[in-house]
Parts: C-alpha cells; sequence; structure tokens
C-alpha cells in the first residue's frame, strides 16, 4: 500500500481532486489546446518555407493527432485518472516509463511557459512600451499564479474565455477573408483569389522536401491538444465530456487551420509572408481593418497567457501524480482545502520564473531553442500515449483488460501510423541543424533523469517496481 492509498483512506475529502470543469469548460480547453502560438505566429516563417502547401502539412498532421486523441480517449474510458498519460505509460511500459513521462510532460510546460510569459511581456509592449517587460511578465506571472491557486473552476473559467477570444478573432478571419474572396471588397479585393494557391510557382513552390520540413513547426502548434487528458480526474462527467471534445477535433483542425490558412493564402499571395510577422497580422493589414494590428495582437496575447494557463495546471497535477508513485518529495502530493496541488504549481511557478529572468541574458534564437525543447518533449509524450493504447489493445484482444467505452477507430492500426509519422519528424529535426539542438538537450535531461531513476532505486526500491494499476475514485 503507498502513503497515498493510506493518505486517501484517512482523509479521502482532502485527498481528491474537485469534479469542478463543466462540459463547457473541458470543450473549449479542447478547442484552446489546438489553437495556440504555434499557429498565430509560427505559421509566418512555415508559409515562407512551404507556400500554400503547408495547408496540406498542417491537415496531415491534424489526421496524426487525431489518432493520438483517441488512442488517449479510449485509455481515458477504460481508467479515467488524474496522472493520465503518465499514469498508462507506467501501468503498460512500466515505472521507468511513467516516471521519465511525468517529469518530461513536466519539463515541456515548465519550458513552454518560460517563452509563453516573455511573449506576452513583449505584445503588452507594443500598447505600452514605456512599461519595462519584467514588470509586465511578473504581473501576468503572479495573476495566473493566484487563479490557479484559488480553484480549479476559476482555472477553467479563464481557460474559456481564452479560447473564445481565440475562437471569435479565427472565425472573424475566416467570415471576413471570405467575404473578401465572394465579394470583392476591400483593399485586397482586387489581388484575392483561389488561384493564389497555385499561381506563383505551384502547389509546393520550394519542392516537398521543403515542405516536409515544416512538419516540425507544424508539431508544435499542436502541442497542448493532449491536456483535455489531464483534465479527466476534474471533469464533471469524464464518460460523456471527453469522448464529445476528442471526437469534435477533426472539425476543429479543419476550420482553425486548414480553413483559416486556405481563406489567408486565398486572400494574400504567400510570397508576402516571412518570418518573425504574424500571417493573420499581414492579412488584416492587405485587407485594410482598422485597428487590424491591435485586434490580433490582443488575440495574440490571449494565447500566450491561455498557454502560460495550462502549463501552470499541468504540471501541478504531474508532479502530484510523481509524488504519489514516489517518483517525487511526497508533499508534492497533498492538496490545499481549495483541492489543488498548491506546492507543486508553486514550484512550477517559481521555474517559469527563472525562465523570465533568462530571458534578458539569452540571445533572441533562445526562444526558439525552448520552442524546439518543448516540442520534442511533446513528442515524446504522444509516442507514450501511442505505445501504450497498442499495449492495451493486444491486452484487451487477450481478455486481460475489459474493453474501453470509447475504442478507437482502427484499433491499434492507426496507433501504429502515428508512431512511425513521429518518428519521421525526429528525423526531421535531427536533420534540420537548427532545431537538432532540442535533442542534445533532451539527450541531457534523459541522463539526468536516468540518474535520478538509479538514486531512487537505491533509495526506495519498491518504489521502481511494478504494481498493479489503480483505478481510482477522484473527487
Amino acid at each position: 500500500m503507498t502513503s497515498a492509498q493510506v493518505d486517501t483512506e484517512k482523509a479521502p475529502e482532502e485527498e481528491g481532486y474537485e469534479r469542478g470543469l463543466g462540459s463547457r469548460q473541458v470543450q473549449m480547453i479542447a478547442i484552446g489546446g489546438a489553437i495556440g502560438v504555434g499557429l498565430f505566429l509560427g505559421a509566418g516563417a512555415n508559409i515562407a518555407k512551404a507556400g500554400p502547401s503547408l495547408i496540406l502539412m498542417y491537415a496531415l498532421a491534424g489526421v496524426i493527432i487525431f489518432f493520438i486523441m483517441r488512442a488517449l480517449g479510449e485509455l481515458l474510458l477504460y481508467r479515467p485518472v488524474s496522472g493520465s498519460f503518465a499514469e498508462y505509460s507506467r501501468e503498460f511500459l512500466g515505472p521507468f516509463f511513467g516516471y521519465f513521462t511525468g517529469w518530461t510532460y513536466w519539463l515541456m510546460w515548465v519550458v513552454t511557459g518560460m517563452a509563453e510569459l516573455t511573449a506576452a511581456a513583449i505584445y503588452v509592449n507594443y500598447w505600452f512600451p514605456q512599461v519595462p517587460q519584467w514588470v509586465t511578465a511578473l504581473v501576468f506571472l503572479v495573476v495566473l499564479f493566484a487563479a490557479n491557486l484559488i480553484s480549479v473552476k476559476l482555472f477553467g473559467e479563464i481557460e474559456f474565455w481564452f479560447s473564445m477570444v481565440k475562437v471569435t478573432a479565427l472565425i472573424g478571419m475566416i467570415v471576413i477573408g471570405l467575404g473578401v474572396l465572394t465579394f470583392g471588397f476591400s483593399n485586397a479585393g482586387d489581388t484575392a483569389a483561389v488561384s493564389n494557391l497555385w499561381e506563383f510557382d505551384g502547389f509546393f513552390p520550394k519542392g516537398i522536401g521543403s515542405s516536409l520540413m515544416t512538419l516540425q513547426g507544424v508539431m508544435f502548434a499542436y502541442l497542448a491538444v493532449e491536456l483535455v487528458g489531464v483534465t479527466a480526474g476534474e471533469s464533471e462527467n469524464p464518460e460523456k465530456t471527453l469522448p464529445k471534445a476528442i471526437n469534435t477535433l477533426p472539425w476543429r483542425i479543419a476550420l482553425f487551420y486548414v480553413g483559416a490558412l486556405t481563406v489567408i493564402l486565398c486572400v494574400v499571395k504567400w510570397t508576402e509572408f516571412a518570418e518573425g510577422v504574424s500571417p493573420f497580422v499581414k492579412a488584416f493589414a492587405v485587407i485594410g481593418i482598422p485597428a487590424g494590428a491591435g485586434i490580433v495582437n490582443f488575440v495574440v496575447l490571449t494565447a500566450a497567457l491561455s498557454s502560460c494557463n495550462s502549463g501552470m495546471y499541468s504540471t501541478g497535477r504531474m508532479l502530484r501524480t510523481l509524488a504519489d508513485n514516489g517518483e517525487a518529495p511526497r508533499v508534492f502530493s497533498k492538496l490545499s482545502s481549495t483541492k489543488t496541488p498548491a506546492l507543486g504549481i508553486t514550484i512550477s511557478v517559481v521555474f517559469m520564473g527563472i525562465g523570465v529572468v533568462l530571458n534578458y541574458i539569452v540571445p533572441e534564437k533562445a526562444f526558439g531553442y525552448v520552442v524546439s525543447v518543448a516540442t520534442a518533449a511533446g513528442i515524446w509524450t504522444w509516442l507514450m500515449i501511442l505505445v501504450s493504447h497498442v499495449l492495451y489493445r493486444r491486452a484487451v484482444d487477450a481478455g486481460r483488460l475489459p474493453a474501453s467505452s470509447f475504442p478507437a477507430p482502427g484499433g491499434a492500426k492507426c496507433s501504429w501510423v502515428a508512431i512511425v509519422f513521429l518518428l519521421f519528424v525526429t528525423g526531421l529535426i535531427a536533420y534540420d541543424a537548427d532545431s537538432r539542438v532540442c535533442l542534445y538537450v533532451m539527450a541531457g535531461w534523459a541522463a539526468a533523469l536516468g540518474v535520478g531513476w538509479l538514486v531512487l532505486k537505491s533509495r526506495s526500491p519498491e518504489v521502481t517496481q511494478r504494481r498493479e494499476p489503480e483505478f481510482e475514485k477522484v473527487g
């Protein structure tokens, strides 16, 4: 019996998460997870590299993301746990993989939080250049930190409205773009045409190889879509809300990614986009909408704050899962009176705060490095979900485990396709000199975790042994 079990028996009302996330909040967390800074900012550089074929890359990656999420959905409805993919890695691959996945997901969100806080401060400088960047970053850090400590309901409400801003902006962009294409109004009316997708050196202007190289950036844009899995332990009705959130993923990807980019590239020819310029800002400028740049700047600010907010939420929960399994200090397993893993969130926020300080002294390229590290950590997480799913289906087929009420279409076959795709993207990262740095960082991280595991094994050998999964009742 673990100490977490003992604690639960002593005071179950203190140790269970509050099921404070309603259906609309889980839906919006899922939508918000699929719309981030990677789309609003990163798409500009990728358009310059791939031209209109970037639309196809987003569609291809979107199909893979759907496979990943359906695999996760099947696991979540088999055993909805607050630790999510780290718990499934532990169950199906062994204790070390659960430990490694939990800490790696924590790292992903901490480095993402560092980048997003700095980005948010830069966006505020657009309106208030006289305010020091560190002041803005600190204010955002403190406000989001307080919101995450108060209750999961407040986190869900903030994330709901952040996501609402992003969704409204994208739908508005699509409607305006379609209006320009159909009726020919605005400054872009004379040049806007569907033929812009192939008239300027074709659909693959830089070649298929160059288009494929954008997949690493495209996958970063989809990071956090798996966050809906972390909410399983705090959803009011996971059996109903989680399948709905996952099943609506295809149309969200089709509308917000493929749809928005298609409209933008029809309105503005791809040759006008460049790295460092948001395609949405550029499109609004070409169309000639008053205050367009300011509107998009506000939207991108909410995207950055949304990502940081999600980071604080998920890091605290992942540290608690690690602590419950003896893979992090036990003190992280305690919940506050408001049913939040307060200490885990606090430690994570401290590390995010260090990132704000570091961004003063490192060159601009550091932001790109942080993004690539987050992508590599995200790919590891997705791979663990897929491999766990393959092993789960094997156990179900053999009659060793009960079937999930939400089976993935195609069974394990789609998971195998997604695994091959993610390994291919990892190969692309290794091939690219700039992004290759993240693999060195991940190798160092793996070595550090390996040492930590050996220390853990010598001090608490029982922690490193395989245990029967607990069908925990959270709430």
